[in-house]
């Protein structure tokens, strides 16, 4: 998969169906099994998102929230806050369909690479059984601390700035 054709753009307000829809794919597996009905998934999915989309605007301030593109289609979200000493990944997804293209690699791979030249740590939360805890490890994360429902993993950077 060549990943020439993604790039990122700033989130905007009417993003947010695509980011809801989005968020609601992570949560599918999870979901599938509750003997709940259709609207009420659709009406928690809805309430999860609002507050996770709130707490990040709130308590990121400078982030960079974008939208994960293949030419022009949305696909998926970064978003990052990039602080003094550590670059917080809160958030690389991507829908269903493009997941296993090598495009979190590939994003993944880029954010290494500026943390090394910067000499910044990465820190990251992300849920035990998540698959995409193999890629991080790949890339050198460990897990730092346990949560109720997530590990959180740190990356040193490889090299500092006066390497």
């Amino acid at each position: 998969m060549s990943t020439s054709d993604v790039h990122l753009r700033p989130i905007t307000a009417t993003d947010l169906r695509f980011l809801l829809d989005l968020y609601a794919s992570t949560r599918a597996q999870e979901l599938d099994p509750l003997p709940w009905s259709q609207a009420e998934k659709a009406a928690f999915l809805q309430q999860q998102f609002d507050a996770q989309h709130r707490h990040y605007q709130a308590h990121y301030r400078g982030a960079e929230f974008s939208l994960i593109l293949q030419d022009e289609q949305p696909i998926g979200r970064l978003y990052l806050f990039r602080g003094p000493g550590t670059h917080n990944l809160m958030d690389l997804s991507l829908l269903p369909a493009w997941r296993g293209r090598g495009i979190g690699r590939a994003l993944l791979a880029g954010l290494v690479d500026e943390a090394d030249r910067l000499g910044k740590a990465i820190r990251l939360y992300v849920e035990s059984d998540n698959p995409a805890r193999r890629l991080y490890e790949h890339f050198g994360f460990i897990v730092t601390g346990q949560h109720p429902i997530y590990l959180e993993m740190h990356r040193t950077a490889a090299r500092s700035l006066s390497a």
